[in-house]
């Protein structure tokens, strides 16, 4: 399960810092690390969360997707534009979608 408080932390962190502030990528590692763990409990926690959370959480979405690399995940977000369409999280998904196919397409089997 997801500690909601953990996230409510990170992101009231994060609300507090300028766009270019240098310390933004240790407070989005730390979403990446808490949402990749599990993907049922980040598609749970996603769906149900506010329409805030889900703009501050929504810039990490790439690097869920590349962690996941899951289809379901990419559903989620996708459905989660479709209900939230104020929050443009159209490039968030393009990138999170993109991200999943890039990986997808430069795997290499070995025989």
């Amino acid at each position: 399960m997801i500690d909601n408080n953990k996230i409510l932390d990170i992101i009231e962190r994060r609300k507090k810092m300028q766009y270019d502030d240098p310390g933004i990528i240790d407070l989005w590692e730390e979403l990446v690390m808490v949402f990749s763990e599990n993907e049922e409990y980040t598609i749970n926690y996603l769906n149900n969360c506010s329409k805030e959370y889900l703009f501050w959480i929504s810039e990490v979405f790439e690097d869920i997707s590349e962690n996941l690399q899951s289809e379901q995940f990419l559903h989620c977000i996708q459905n989660l534009e479709i209900k939230y369409p104020d929050l443009s999280l159209e490039y968030d998904n393009q990138y999170a979608e993109k991200s999943l196919k890039n990986t997808v397409k430069g795997s290499v089997d070995f025989i």
